[in-house]
């Protein structure tokens, strides 16, 4: 028997005449994230996605499980094709489904008939592939209420196609549609949800981080590289850029006033990260900030933050709170590091009593103090760039 994963599309269907740009990324997406699990054909018919193997060296779990993380598809099946008609289908029924229905009580038989040229249609079909399994399954149960298993037959164009039900895709659209944006990745557990979601909305994910060794370790640093690795599962490949802060940091302590540390950095990093964007060619910078979860995230010091960016600021977590973004977070897998004890340039130097309502021209008197741009270049030269790819795994 032949088996097949069918990826059914999202709200790609509703693109209109620009359906097919959406649909060249989503395959090209595709392609590039089964190519370690084998050789697949791979091509779209009816508002779907098919991956067929070519040879026995593909490797089908591996590539259902990789394209689980394709933005674009809202449920995976793989299924058995055979010939259409009710004879090969009723052979292949009897064949391929046991084995998804062992150890289940109660079943029920599904059929979608796409193709009307089929002579039978979908309740007559679904009786007989019914019938068929309780021929080899006798002591199974039909439940059309709650069964254990539904079972499907799908008549489309290529063939009959006989699955035991699908599993949820990642929805949203194709990653990389929309254009790039530089994430501000940090070791905690919203930035890596934010490039995740914006990813889900057709961002092409680039990432800057801040670093200040020696009081951040090398090890903190191998912490984010690896978030940048779990997000690119969903993502796909990720540039993570590595900058300095130490000197920056040492300067605003000797400098400045203290309740303004947190604030006076955070322009930093938003000055640094904007340059780096404009280097690069992103469009918009992503945060993981959360309205008011700690005192750099006011609506005042958001605005002061904000002042210095010139492009468009995603924050998709904004208006979350702490356990929507940590479900996210368990949800694709990131929690877990984030949650291991290494240290952040944002908690080194942390002021006592932070503002957390500034107003922009104190801030800015703060800033007459320091030689802002000979900071920010310096800062910019220790750039470590580190490449991120997901095709060995």
């Amino acid at each position: 028997m032949k088996e097949v994963i069918l990826c059914k599309y999202g709200e790609i269907v509703l693109k209109g005449l620009n359906r097919g740009s959406f649909e060249s990324v989503l395959l090209g997406n595709l392609r590039r994230r089964l190519a370690p699990a084998g050789r697949f054909d791979i091509y779209v018919s009816q508002s779907t996605a098919y991956i067929e193997p070519l040879d026995e060296n593909a490797d089908l779990d591996e590539a259902l499980r990789r394209a689980q993380k394709v933005f674009g598809f809202v449920s995976l099946s793989k299924a058995v094709v055979t010939e259409k008609n009710m004879d090969a289908v009723l052979a292949a029924a009897k064949e391929y489904l046991p084995e998804f229905l062992a150890g289940a009580k109660s079943f029920r038989a599904e059929a979608k008939r796409s193709d009307k040229s089929f002579p039978a249609k979908s309740p007559e079909i679904a009786a007989q592939v019914g019938g068929a399994i309780l021929d080899v399954m006798p002591k199974i149960k039909v439940d059309l209420e709650h069964p254990d298993v539904t079972v499907w037959v799908e008549i489309r164009e290529h063939g009959a196609y006989i699955h035991a039900g699908s599993i949820k895709g990642a929805g949203g659209i194709p990653a990389g549609f929309a254009g790039k944006a530089l994430l501000l990745l940090s070791g905690g557990i919203d930035s890596p949800v934010a490039g995740y979601m914006m990813a889900k909305r057709g961002a092409a994910l680039e990432a800057i981080h801040f670093e200040s060794f020696p009081y951040t370790s090398e090890r903190a640093k191998e912490k984010v590289l690896e978030l940048a690795g779990q997000v690119a599962e969903y993502s796909g490949h990720i540039k993570v850029n590595v900058i300095s802060l130490t000197k920056i940091q040492e300067t605003l302590v000797k400098t400045c006033d203290e309740e303004y540390f947190t604030l006076i950095l955070r322009r930093f990093m938003m000055r640094l990260a904007t340059r780096l964007a404009h280097k690069n060619g992103c469009m918009a910078l992503i945060t993981g900030e959360s309205l008011g979860q700690v005192a750099s995230q006011t609506m005042e010091a958001l605005t002061v933050t904000d002042a210095v960016v010139d492009m468009p600021v995603f924050r998709p977590c904004i208006g979350m709170d702490k356990e929507e973004i940590i479900t996210i977070a368990r949800n694709i897998n990131t929690f877990d590091t984030s949650i291991l004890p290494f240290e952040d340039c944002c908690t080194v130097f942390t002021p006592r009593h932070p503002k957390t309502r500034p107003e922009i021209e104190k801030v800015k008197e703060q800033e007459e103090k320091l030689d802002i741009a000979a900071l920010e270049d310096e800062a910019f030269l220790s750039i470590e760039e580190h490449y991120i790819s997901i095709a060995g795994k």
